[in-house]
């Protein structure tokens, strides 16, 4: 029992649980990012069909191969969910459902769902082969864009919900109003509100594809105002994912700041220090650089004394007592 536990804890390092700086972790990581890169290419080169037909076999051998090896990982990651170092992950049974209902784990499963289902049921292979495109969104878990950007939009989530409500109730009075102005001159182009709804989409997007133009002067006045409004409501969200993605990084670098500075409490960083450092910074997905600027800010900060090489503040508290 032991035996397996160590085995257990021994994959699920190498897998990323924790220690990213290890060589292998890294040789197991971009390895597997460089296959999901290759199945995205494969996906999209077998799309083109005089390179399908020349090399058809090639393309389903490596499909093959990576379905394999992408089975392989989620079931190594199923079995060592319970390694996870949260108490909800601890349990066999219910740690492992937990994670397997977590977003990368459904990533992961429908990463390789396709390929079994094709088997199981009779679908479209066309269809099957686009679904591996899927397989990019297992980049996620080795992308620092992705994984804060899934933090600021469950941090921001009520205020682009506000922003879509609006969105919706401006798109459904548009469509209704440019319904109203045009159906009589256009029957055949603004038949109905959900008809409409089209343009007010393209009109608000400021793309106007030109497919639905307004000829009245009542149309054409609310296609100028809609397509002002458009502007706001596009550069709107924009606005608060870029706040929200700068207020997340500022966050992150103080939780880093402060695990920094609780370790200098004691003096010179030990090894174990380090390694806790290391791990909390690739939890925060911080950059080595910055992390580095920070570790070293918090150092020059606390003013290290030349004697006894702990921080002045450290010193001069042990001093009055």
């Amino acid at each position: 029992m032991h035996r397996r536990r160590t085995l257990r804890r021994t994959v699920y390092h190498m897998l990323g649980g924790e220690g990213h700086s290890d060589l292998l972790v890294k040789i197991v990581d971009s390895f597997l990012i460089i296959l999901i890169g290759l199945n995205v290419l494969a996906v999209v080169m077998e799309s083109v069909e005089h390179l399908s037909i020349a090399h058809g076999p090639v393309f389903h051998a490596f499909d093959l191969i990576s379905v394999a090896i992408f089975s392989m990982e989620y079931l190594l990651r199923l079995w060592t969910a319970v390694e996870i170092d949260e108490p909800r992950y601890r349990h066999p049974v219910w740690g492992r459902l937990r994670w397997a209902v977590s977003p990368m784990a459904v990533v992961d499963l429908l990463s390789v769902l396709p390929f079994y289902l094709g088997i199981v049921v009779e679908m479209d292979l066309r269809a099957i082969r686009v679904l591996r495109v899927l397989r990019v969104f297992k980049l996620g878990r080795y992308s620092m864009a992705m994984s804060v950007m899934g933090a600021v939009a469950r941090q921001e989530a009520r205020s682009i919900g506000a922003v879509l409500f609006v969105m919706m109730v401006i798109l459904v009075l548009t469509s209704s109003l440019i319904y109203l102005f045009e159906h009589r001159a256009q029957p055949h182009v603004f038949s109905d509100i959900p008809t409409s709804m089209w343009w007010a989409v393209v009109t608000l997007t400021t793309l106007g594809y030109g497919d639905m133009v307004p000829i009245t002067m009542m149309g054409r006045m609310l296609g100028a105002l809609t397509a002002v409004l458009g502007v706001g409501m596009i550069a709107l969200p924009a606005g608060v994912l870029a706040s929200g993605f700068s207020e997340q990084m500022r966050i992150r670098r103080e939780e880093y700041r402060e695990a920094v500075e609780k370790a200098l409490e004691e003096g010179n960083l030990k090894r174990s220090d380090r390694r806790m450092l290391e791990k909390t910074r690739h939890a925060l997905q911080l950059s080595d650089e910055e992390a580095a600027l920070i570790l070293r800010q918090s150092v020059e900060s606390g003013h290290l004394c030349p004697h006894c090489n702990k921080p002045l503040r450290l010193h001069q508290r042990s001093e009055e007592e």
